[in-house]
């Protein structure tokens, strides 16, 4: 008796119970995927926001009056707050928790498009901008720390970080595309305001799909729930003051006093910030960190690329616009190819990974980069559309696309728990800095040539001479890769 009222239970608990583990099993990938999705398109909007206004530039510089230096800080403005902010968003993430980190940064974010879309004065724009960029700095390392916490370690995890690349990736490159087609059928306002349904949207989702997680315990450095905000402050001095100096060199060259003092006091800035984080019980980025090799030389090598492919997306709008007479809307189209490019190479790194092993591929990755930048280099004033940008933007980003994955894989392979929003944090600083300091340098190197002519020949050869020495770059950086970074990411 008690069997028979007991087999019929059995069964009738048994049955749901092997339909909720079913069901669990066949949601958890989804909810993966949805986490991933959110990641990626906090990602995307962030890149976007640094190529973005290229096109754009023309319209502003009319609109609110910018010098040609003011120019360059709606630029700058951006990726310096970005870059030296983002080792604090990065421990924020760590600390507080990846989802509210997230939701803060890309709130600020939004919230600061839309101040810079209504902007009435040039100062206005630039205050924005750098309020961007301490958004996007809190947001950022929040979209990696995600994407490798959703996805154990392993192919999955490799596949994951690579879709996360390519939506970087794509980001940036689609900047040209979105600036061109907003600033043509709008006006340059839009390529602000469009974050701001889009952030919206995204916000939302977040909400819904992540959920919280940060390190556990107390945080890397032994220094609990305490953020090194003096440290953040003295990287962004002193990154700004760096580049800075390199824009004066310009117009004053680099012995003139308001060339020497920004530079000189950066650097101070710079080594002070290393000296303090080197003493303190929390330090916004703790040297030990770099102990790991792979870490260190990624780093290294991001912060390389980085300073080359930024620049490039400047340089090829303002030819297209400059020289070859393109609308904006018609240069972002002209970039179409190169967006795929960056977009696929970023998608066949895990493959070629998994064969050939991730310093080999970022090594490969940095050497077809240089080859299209070296045929960006003998652009002339009459080129065509095929010869001077379609075959070397394609050759150009697919080589960006096939370093970003293995270098992201290998800084982040082998993080403590305690510092993977670091990790992720200093790898994404180290793209935007390269970014914002090659800009700067190769703008230099740029304008040196010219010698403030403005004919299409006289700027030719100056966007030919950046170009020409982005190729040394990239060259002496693919050397670095294969004498330094380990052969594959660390399990």
């Amino acid at each position: 008796m008690t069997a028979m009222v007991h087999a019929p239970d059995t069964e009738g608990t048994a049955e749901p119970a092997a339909r909720a583990a079913t069901s669990t099993r066949a949601s958890r990938p989804a909810r993966t995927w949805a986490l991933i999705l959110a990641a990626c398109a906090g990602q995307f909007l962030v890149v976007l926001d640094v190529s973005v206004v290229n096109v754009a530039l023309p319209s502003m510089r009319a609109s609110l009056g910018l010098s040609t230096t003011g120019l360059q800080w709606v630029l700058n403005a951006y990726s310096i707050a970005f870059a030296g902010f983002m080792l604090l968003g990065g421990r924020a993430a760590d600390i507080f928790g990846r989802k509210r980190m997230f939701l803060v940064g890309l709130g600020l974010f939004t919230a600061a498009s839309v101040a810079g879309g209504l902007a009435q004065e040039g100062w206005q724009l630039l205050a924005a901008r750098a309020v961007q960029g301490l958004g996007a700095a809190v947001l950022a390392p929040a979209t990696l720390t995600i994407v490798t916490s959703a996805v154990p370690p392993g192919p999955a995890r490799t596949r994951a970080i690579g879709t996360w690349a390519a939506v970087g990736a794509a980001g940036g490159a689609a900047g040209g595309l979105v600036g061109g087609v907003l600033t043509d059928l709008l006006s340059w306002r839009w390529v602000l305001l469009i974050n701001v349904p889009v952030g919206g949207l995204v916000l939302v989702g977040a909400a819904i799909w992540l959920t919280e997680s940060r390190a556990g315990g107390r945080a890397s450095g032994g220094g609990g729930r305490r953020l090194d905000l003096p440290g953040a402050v003295l990287v962004t001095g002193g990154l700004a003051a760096v580049a800075y100096g390199i824009v004066r060199t310009e117009e004053s060259g680099w012995t003139a006093p308001v060339t020497l003092l920004p530079l000189l006091g950066g650097l101070a800035l710079l080594g002070l910030f290393v000296a303090v984080g080197a003493r303190a019980g929390a330090p916004l980025m703790p040297l030990k960190v770099f102990r790991s090799r792979a870490v260190s030389a990624a780093n290294v090598a991001m912060f390389t690329c980085g300073s080359a492919s930024f620049a490039m997306w400047f340089f090829m709008t303002v030819y297209a616009q400059n020289v070859l007479g393109y609308t904006p809307l018609q240069a972002g189209l002209a970039l179409i190819p190169s967006s795929l490019s960056v977009i696929a190479g970023s998608k066949i790194a895990p493959r070629l990974m998994a064969k050939a092993g991730a310093r080999n591929v970022a090594v490969i990755g940095a050497l077809v980069a240089a080859t299209g930048f070296g045929w960006q280099s003998t652009m002339t004033a009459e080129g065509t559309y095929v010869t001077t940008i379609l075959g070397p933007g394609i050759l150009m980003m697919a080589g960006a696309g096939l370093a970003t994955t293995p270098l992201a894989a290998l800084a982040t392979s082998g993080a403590a728990p305690g510092e993977a929003g670091l990790v992720s944090g200093l790898i994404n600083t180290s793209r935007t800095m390269g970014g914002a300091l090659g800009l700067a340098v190769l703008s230099t190197v740029a304008a040196a040539r010219t010698s403030g002519a403005t004919n299409p020949e006289a700027l030719t050869a100056g966007y030919a001479l950046a170009f020409r020495t982005g190729t040394g770059v990239l060259l002496a950086g693919a050397v670095m890769m294969l004498l330094w970074l380990p052969r594959r990411a660390e399990s």
